[in-house]
């Protein structure tokens, strides 16, 4: 079983930033963060290879920063020009390449 803990969320106003951090009990291939908001389906925000390759959804590109330190098996998501819309539970997502794990969820919500 692999266990994902995550921190960094909070209240915060539009145009501000916020990072937050995952960090996973083993060595994950896939590692990155889904977000749901309130009657919403969860949706990609960013995913980060092992190797360097990334993924974002196109709503937070050029606004948001997915890195990782594998020594470490933690995941990073630095969110900045934070909007209202960017409103959600933000969920760390890892997948050692045969299955999904998923943290407990952090709210991120922000003030306009």
């Amino acid at each position: 079983q692999v266990q994902l803990v995550e921190s960094g969320g909070g209240l915060v106003q539009a145009g501000g930033s916020l990072r937050l951090s995952c960090a996973a009990s083993r060595s994950l291939f896939t590692m990155g963060w889904y977000r749901q908001a309130p009657g919403k389906q969860r949706e990609l925000v960013a995913t980060m290879a092992k190797g360097g390759n990334t993924n974002y959804v196109d709503s937070v590109k050029g606004r948001f920063t997915i890195s990782r330190d594998n020594a470490k098996n933690t995941v990073y998501l630095q969110m900045n020009s934070l909007k209202p819309e960017d409103t959600s539970v933000y969920y760390c997502y890892g997948n050692p390449g045969w299955r999904e794990y998923w943290g407990q969820g952090t709210q991120v919500t922000v003030s306009s």
